[in-house]
């Protein structure tokens, strides 16, 4: 790329079972190193022989180890999404009160599986230039539970589905990161922040 930006799109989308283990193998293998070794240790040769595959078959799929990054990040932002729209199913014709606690542990959920490994993209993230389809995904995240403020009358609902869903993060997060290992505590002590952001203006049933 001409401003030096390194390519953070796949090259091509596996279609047989054989190119999606592969891909699957490239992708582990460098979620594998970037946790037990860091992010420096994270090169598409260590990639490739972790994986048990050659290098030249890991440029057929990725351009860079930004772009497997890239990749890892959107299936963390894919199973988040995932995760808080089977909490939203679930609750649908719950109280709010009821619905919050419940996305409060779907999150908690989502940080503790591979607590690491999202530590480590969700600081690359930052790092990277930003990605039309993880950003999409936060998007879509935001936008389901702000349609489900409003049929409880939440006011500013995509305003306020954001926020929650900073808040909830921004206690869970470094708090797992600490070494917090009781989730049903954790989730305790952010039920209340919850529920007190949304405040009077909200009547529970």
């Amino acid at each position: 790329m001409t401003d030096g930006t390194p390519p953070l799109s796949p090259r091509k989308t596996p279609r047989q079972a054989r190119s999606k283990a592969t891909v699957h193998a490239i992708l582990e293998a460098a979620a594998r190193i970037l946790e037990t070794q860091g992010v420096d240790a994270v090169t598409t040769n260590a990639v490739a022989d972790r994986a048990g595959v050659s290098v030249g078959s890991l440029y057929q799929y990725f351009p860079s180890k930004e772009a497997i990054f890239a990749e890892l990040i959107r299936q963390m932002r894919s199973e988040m999404r995932d995760d808080i729209f089977r909490a939203i199913d679930f609750v649908a014709d719950k109280s709010l009160e009821f619905a919050m606690a419940r996305l409060v542990r779907a999150v908690i959920h989502h940080h503790v599986h591979r607590a690491l490994r999202a530590d480590a993209l969700e600081h690359l993230e930052a790092q990277l230039p930003p990605d039309p389809d993880s950003m999409a995904m936060a998007r879509q995240t935001r936008t389901r539970l702000a349609l489900f403020l409003a049929q409880h009358d939440v006011p500013t609902p995509d305003q306020a589905a954001g926020d929650i869903l900073h808040l909830i993060i921004g206690i869970a997060h470094p708090a797992l990161h600490g070494g917090e290992t009781n989730f049903e505590a954790l989730a305790r002590r952010i039920d209340p922040a919850v529920l007190g952001y949304l405040g009077a203006n909200v009547t529970y049933s």
